[in-house]
């Protein structure tokens, strides 16, 4: 037997070093953030280009017209909820599976995820169409204008190739962060932003509405044949590693265990995603309705660029779990969870710091309405709580998907969301009069609830069992099938013996 199966065979190692932290647990904590800062630091910049995406096409709407703007807003806030954020919800599925088969060096589970997360998004994209292709109707019967509806399903359906797009997308960054290769993602998403606004300029002036929306997907369609190309070279160099094979070798049970991830981390994103939509729906029902939603939409401008630093942290917990689960060691995976919940609460404090200083000033810089201005800044010291808690939140679901257990997650978010965020904001800002403060109290409060019961379940998680789980789930199948051989031989000679 070679010296791989040998150490895969081994039981997981001893609980005793993680029940307390070693003597030099200072270097320890710095040698882990210098790790996590080399994955996370391009990842914060590689979402920091999608927001200045999004405002650059906002911008470009703008230019059209009021209606263009109403529209497309619409449409692509459409496109988020029934769209990519099913998408991205999906994909998250390969981040346990290709983390814990990177730690585990098995590359053939790596290039048969990356086949079926492209496959099963692709399919995804069937219904997601349908809808797309009725949104006039959709939006009619939930009482949107009808000119509106005809300029957002205008939008959507020049948008409909970025579907296809991104279930390329998705995988291929997946594919590498859960490897914490992060830099290629960053420069790729960057080089194509450089592009997005002579894109915009060329198609707005020969389409309008549609160039903008076509703008959209000729971005990302950059950013994947730069991706694939990296990954081609990659999987081409001196290692080889494209012809190790995996890539069509797809088992009844690789399927079933990634659609059992693929749930739980599409509910988990989808319901946070929606929460917030309606969050903004419930804002637009106030009495000041239209100054409400002003003043939310610019407060949650500022929680976008946190957002991205959060988002990034959460990736990176999980990438930094699955890989040690999937390597079995142990301690280090319990190091680098706590670690990375350490680095949240410091980033959380100081994301709501600077909101809190620029309070003064961020309104200002979208609108010159005082009434604006002033529920700007009265809001933004109620987000900041938001954000000390929401930066924590984020990376205890990053944990709890590293250790291939994203219904957690799920059960955390529809508890903390749904059961009690939102009917207490309901609560506060229409029986008790609270207005959008109520809205966010109520948001904040299940937040906090939500938060709890995550870290409830992190703290209880059993990290000898879950690297022994992460050496089932990344082992090759060959070497499980000789190892139930290497069993029943075993099994066989005690029975002789006795």
């Amino acid at each position: 037997m070679s010296e791989t199966e040998k150490t895969s065979n081994n039981p997981p190692s001893s609980p005793t070093p993680i029940t307390q932290w070693p003597a030099t647990m200072a270097k320890v904590m710095l040698l882990e953030l210098k790790v996590q800062r080399g994955i996370a630091a391009p990842l914060v910049a590689m979402n920091l280009t999608w927001f200045a995406k999004l405002a650059i096409t906002t911008a470009f709407l703008g230019r059209l017209g009021e209606l263009e703007l109403a529209g497309g807003a619409l449409g692509f806030t459409f496109a988020n909820v029934t769209g990519f954020s099913v998408l991205n919800g999906l994909c998250g599925a390969m981040e346990p599976i290709c983390g814990q088969a990177y730690g585990a060096k098995n590359v053939k589970l790596l290039h048969k995820t990356l086949l079926m997360a492209i496959f099963f998004l692709l399919l995804a994209t069937l219904p997601i169409t349908f809808l797309w292709l009725n949104v006039d109707k959709i939006l009619l019967y939930f009482g949107q204008q009808e000119d509106i509806s005809a300029v957002a399903k205008s939008y959507l359906f020049y948008l409909l190739p970025d579907l296809v797009i991104t279930s390329f997308l998705c995988p291929l960054k997946a594919y590498l962060s859960s490897q914490s290769i992060t830099v290629p993602i960053m420069f790729s998403s960057a080089m194509a932003l450089a592009f997005h606004v002579p894109i915009n300029i060329l198609l707005a002036k020969a389409k309008g509405l549609e160039g903008v929306s076509m703008a959209v997907w000729v971005t990302d369609l950059i950013v994947v044949i730069l991706l694939a190309l990296y990954v081609f070279m990659t999987e081409n160099s001196k290692e080889r590693r494209w012809k190790e094979g995996g890539w069509w070798d797809h088992s009844i049970s690789d399927w079933l265990r990634f659609l059992k991830l693929c749930g739980p981390c599409c509910l988990t994103t989808c319901l946070e995603w929606w929460c917030y939509e309606i969050l903004v729906l419930l804002t637009g029902r106030l009495a000041n309705a239209k100054q409400a939603v002003g003043v939310l939409a610019i407060v949650l401008n500022f929680d976008y660029l946190l957002f991205s630093v959060m988002l990034s942290l959460a990736t990176c917990a999980s990438t930094r779990v699955s890989n040690e689960l999937g390597a079995n060691r142990v301690a280090a995976a319990y190091q680098s969870a706590y670690v990375s919940l350490a680095a949240s609460i410091v980033s959380g404090c100081i994301g709501g710091l600077v909101m809190v200083a620029a309070r003064g000033i961020w309104g200002r810089l979208f609108s010159h309405d005082k009434g604006v201005i002033r529920g700007v800044k009265k809001m933004m010291l109620l987000m900041a709580v938001v954000e000390v808690v929401n930066f924590p939140l984020a990376v205890c679901g990053g944990i709890v998907r590293g250790t291939a257990k994203p219904w957690l997650g799920m059960y955390a978010n529809l508890g903390g969301f749904y059961l009690l965020a939102l009917p207490l904001s309901v609560v506060l800002a229409f029986k008790a009069a609270l207005g959008l403060s109520g809205l966010l109290l109520g948001f904040l409060v299940g937040m906090v609830a939500c938060l709890v019961l995550l870290l409830v379940f992190v703290t209880r998680i059993d990290w000898v069992e879950e690297a022994g789980k992460a050496q089932i789930l990344a082992r090759n199948v060959d070497i499980v099938k000789e190892d139930e051989n290497h069993s029943r031989s075993v099994e066989t000679i005690s029975n002789a013996e006795v």
